[in-house]
Parts: C-alpha cells; sequence; structure tokens
C-alpha cells in the first residue's frame, strides 16, 4: 500500500545513490517482469536470424555487422539459448495471467527454447557423420556451462543443457568452464587439453578465457570468433 511503499522508499534513501521512483505493487512486478521479457524478445529474433541465415547459407555474423549499421538497429548476439534465473523465467509469469494476449512473448519463449534443440540436432549430425567415417563415436568439446559469459551461475543454461544431452546420447564430453572447479555431472578440463584432444569442437558461452584461442571449428553458436 501507499504507506509500505513510502517507508521502503525511505529505508532505501539511506544508501541508495539513485533516484528511487515509486508505483503501486502490480506495476512493480510487471515492471521487473517486462524488462527481462523484453530482452527474451529480442534475444529470440536475433535466435530466428540465426536459424534461418543457417538454412540460407548466409553469414549470419555479416548480416547483423550490416543491419546494424542503421541509426535505429541494434541486432543481439545469437547464442544456443535462454538461461540464468530471470530472462527464461519471467516471461512465463506474464504468459501465464494472460495467454490469450502475451503471444509475442510467448512466441520468443519457444523461439529461444526451440533455439537450444537445434544447436543440439546440428552437434548431433556432425557427430553421427564422425562416426560413420571413423567407426568410434567423437568425443566433443563443449566450451561453456554457465547460462552467460564471465560467470559461474549455471542456472537455466542453455549450455548445460546441451552438453548433458550429448552425453546422454552416448558421446564422452570434455566440458570446459574456467568459472567453476567440479560438477557432478562433468570432469572439468582446461580448454588447451579440451581442444587438443576433442573430434568435434563446440563453442556454447563466449567466456573471455576462450577469446584469442587457435581454435577451428564450424560450431560457434555464440559468436566468439565473430567481431559484431
Amino acid at each position: 500500500n501507499d504507506e509500505a511503499t513510502k517507508k521502503t522508499k525511505e529505508f532505501y534513501k539511506d544508501f541508495i545513490k539513485g533516484k528511487i521512483f515509486s508505483t503501486d505493487a502490480k506495476t512493480a512486478e510487471m515492471a521487473k517482469l517486462t524488462e527481462n521479457s523484453f530482452r527474451d524478445v529480442n534475444i529470440a529474433f536475433a535466435n530466428e536470424l540465426s536459424i534461418l541465415c543457417d538454412n540460407l547459407n548466409i553469414d549470419i555474423s555479416e548480416l547483423i555487422r550490416l543491419a546494424n549499421r542503421h541509426p535505429r538497429v541494434n541486432i543481439l548476439n545469437p547464442g544456443p539459448g535462454v538461461g540464468g534465473h530471470c530472462i527464461a523465467v519471467d516471461p512465463w509469469f506474464i504468459i501465464n495471467k494472460d495467454p490469450e494476449n502475451a503471444r509475442i512473448i510467448k512466441t520468443a519463449r519457444e523461439i529461444n527454447i526451440y533455439k537450444t534443440e537445434w544447436v543440439i540436432e546440428k552437434i548431433k549430425n556432425e557427430a553421427l557423420k564422425l562416426e560413420n567415417k571413423n567407426h568410434k563415436k567423437p568425443k566433443i568439446a563443449c566450451l561453456g556451462l554457465s547460462f552467460k559469459p564471465d560467470i559461474d551461475d549455471l542456472r537455466e543454461s542453455p549450455a548445460l543443457y546441451i552438453a548433458r544431452k550429448l552425453k546422454s546420447y552416448g558421446y564422452e564430453i570434455l566440458a570446459v568452464e574456467p568459472n567453476i572447479d567440479y560438477h557432478d555431472d562433468f570432469e572439468i578440463f582446461h580448454h588447451d587439453e579440451a581442444i587438443n584432444n576433442a573430434d568435434l569442437i563446440t563453442i556454447l558461452v563466449a567466456h573471455k578465457e576462450f577469446k584469442g584461442l587457435n581454435i577451428e571449428t564450424d560450431f560457434d553458436f555464440c559468436g566468439l570468433l565473430d567481431v559484431f
């Protein structure tokens, strides 16, 4: 209520330097959900473009570079999906509240979920080709497990989901995550060891430790090897 809002604002004034805005509880909650849904929608546009470009044999990096020269266009870098405990979760609260009208938000969620499955299929198809050629299952390096670069947070991570799925198909996974030392499901490798021993290298998270490495792969799903 208004009294609670006033007291909360007074409390935060003691240590917050920025401007404090007041509104009703429903609008405040919706603002939080809206921020993350907006980001989800924009990521979905980039992810959908990456799928279209793959089908049309167009360089997605070149396309984004050119399109972003327009002063009012700012296409994001596509990735293997969307993770974290905010962007991947918050849109569902809006969708659940009004599923009939939350059409763009729902579609964006579906696109970003599909992108992760699409990545898995791309890797599986290449792995099958290598298996048929070499008569053994390939070792797959998964560079990155966290849900975004340079953090150790694995919640709702599409990269972790991809690595687990590939492991469930019987592939040996050389997992590389420089921000953690241990994981229940995977042995954590240094990137040099994984790159040198893998039959197939996949880049799932653009960690700073991976930038500048001599990596030859067609399976860079986060634009690490491209400059946007």
